[in-house]
């Protein structure tokens, strides 16, 4: 298994830059509209998000002896993110003798002189702050810097999260009192009303535990939405399902009744491990298809509801090591895409000041690195980039909807330069707009050429007779991400990208049973879009070149 570091560092190796970033969201507070999130103005705003851990031990938003919030609040936004998920443990605001501890005496009870030291150096004015203040404090940093807030109550004692018996899992559990769990999250509505950055308050982290039941979720998480919204309307209100967040099926049947309306959105989280090993231990494809079906009646269903859907936690360890990670992660982005939906990465951390009584542990799953100096995986940061912006939603009807061609492994689209030229890989932003037919054709919309398979190990071409059985491609595998076409209605091959991301077609890969190969350079998703692509300004020129071209040629 290569390394996902190395498979995907060919992309920035080729020059491909960062896609188009999310713009700075100032029509504020936010509102639902069907499944999208919007602004005042109606205009759909993608959540594109990192978690910012702030809940452990010392309750001090992480990295701060690392480097000064400002740059860390900028280096946020350079790096593509509009928005941070902030988390926080419920005694932050329930009990005040936690909250109006100091940062600095925060540190000195868990022994952590090296850290007082380093954040007394690098952000003197955080040091001797209550910890409730330097959390208004990295709330204010972040807005100066046009990144929106979502508060997320993680757990209620500080502390790493989770497991089944830490008492922290299900209203009811040991450190679970509802009352005071609606108490916290009304003072924390309070505080920060007004604070137009922040948008969106999470209600708990990864309900869980022998305690959870349905009833008791429809009981509990309503009352503190209905106290949420009271005290702050202008946040959006979202809510986590059961089994560490990864089952809202239950409201499929019965809808959560609230007593305000366009404010309310749910949360889901999705990782390899959610499926234990599955990933390591079965075909690819077969795993793709059948965790996506998962996910999409566990969760994703609610989008056809009409109710916007935050996977507010999804990563992958950046060291690329893991084969359970890197097969995932690819079918993650392809349903990511499909569906457009909004998103955060865990996590933003690259270290710790203390995690589970280990002093400056590494976080590998950090798109920082330890010292909070660069990007971890630069390659993984290109490949996410293209969700990072919308393809479609309210207000960005820019031009007729339309496909794109998307390779997740690469995080990049078909693109063509001329009809002579070959198809190669680049940013989504430049791709023509495709159509595919209901003869399972892949045409470019308006100049009526379509994608053409021209035998095992060939480039794939752009023809203008489309009518031949390598001018139609299905859609194979359990993954649906295999495009297949005949040739000379015999041999069967699949889209492919060689090693200098040219579109070939090669004998499919991984179709089912196998599980050492790896299928990922052959997966594509057609993916609808309404942006305007810098290459559909150009159809009406190109096509009167491609004619002179092809009739040149005759």
């Amino acid at each position: 298994m290569v390394p996902l570091v190395t498979i995907r560092v060919i992309v920035l190796l080729l020059g491909a830059t960062l896609q188009s970033k999310p713009v700075a969201v100032e029509a504020f507070p936010l509102y639902t509209s069907d499944r999208w999130i919007v602004d005042e103005s109606g205009k759909r705003v993608k959540l594109a998000c990192v978690n910012w851990v702030s809940h452990l031990d010392a309750v001090v938003a992480e990295g701060l002896s690392q480097q000064p919030l400002d740059v860390i609040s900028k280096r946020i936004k350079s790096m593509g993110f509009n928005c941070v998920r902030l988390t926080w443990p419920l005694l932050l605001l329930t009990n005040d003798s936690l909250a109006s501890l100091t940062v600095r005496n925060s540190f000195q009870n868990l022994g952590l002189l090296q850290s007082i030291n380093a954040v007394q150096a690098i952000n003197p004015s955080i040091i001797d702050l209550p910890l409730i203040k330097a959390y208004q404090a990295v709330v204010k940093s972040l807005g100066d810097n046009d990144v929106m807030v979502i508060l997320d109550n993680h757990v209620t004692q500080p502390g790493w999260c989770c497991s089944n018996l830490d008492g922290n899992g299900f209203f009811g559990d040991q450190y679970f009192d509802p009352d005071l769990w609606i108490m916290g999250l009304t003072k924390m509505a309070t505080i920060f009303k007004g604070v137009t950055n922040v948008v969106g308050m999470s209600l708990r982290n990864e309900l869980r535990g022998p305690k959870q039941n349905v009833n008791n979720w429809y009981r509990y998480m309503p009352k503190g939405a209905e106290a949420v919204h009271a005290a702050n309307p202008d946040v959006l209100v979202i809510l986590s399902g059961l089994n560490f967040d990864t089952d809202l099926s239950f409201i499929r049947n019965q809808a959560v009744k609230l007593g305000f309306n366009g404010k309310l959105v749910f949360e889901v989280h999705w990782y390899s491990f959610s499926d234990g090993q599955a990933w390591a231990s079965g075909n690819p494809n077969q795993v793709c298809g059948q965790v996506t079906g998962n996910v999409m009646r566990r969760a994703g269903f609610l989008l056809d509801q009409g109710w916007p859907l935050f996977v507010s936690e999804f990563g992958v360890d950046l060291r690329g090591t893991s084969v359970n990670d890197n097969r995932y992660i690819n079918c993650f982005m392809a349903l990511a895409a499909q569906l457009d939906l909004d998103w955060a990465l865990w996590t933003l951390v690259g270290s710790y000041y203390i995690r589970q009584g280990v002093v400056g542990m590494i976080e590998y799953f950090g798109i920082l690195n330890s010292d909070w100096t660069e990007v971890r995986n630069t390659s993984f940061l290109q490949g996410i980039s293209v969700i990072q912006f919308p393809f479609r939603g309210p207000g960005l009807l820019e031009a007729k909807p339309y496909k794109v061609i998307f390779h997740p492994l690469t995080g990049l689209c078909i693109l063509r330069k001329s009809l002579v030229d070959p198809l190669r890989l680049g940013p989504c932003s430049n791709s023509d707009g495709w159509e595919y037919t209901d003869q399972k054709i892949l045409s470019i919309k308006c100049i009526y050429f379509c994608l053409q398979a021209e035998g095992e190990g060939k480039q794939a071409k752009i023809g203008n007779i489309c009518s031949g059985p390598n001018s139609r491609w299905e859609m194979i595998s359990d993954s649906k991400m295999h495009l297949s076409s005949q040739i000379n209605n015999a041999s069967t091959v699949c889209l492919d990208v060689d090693t200098n991301n040219i579109i070939v077609t090669n004998t499919c890969k991984c179709l089912s049973k196998d599980n050492t190969c790896d299928p990922r350079s052959q997966w594509f998703k057609l993916v609808n879009s309404t942006r305007k692509s810098t290459s559909t300004l150009f159809i009406e020129p190109m096509f009167s070149s491609m004619e002179k071209e092809v009739s040149g040629n005759h």
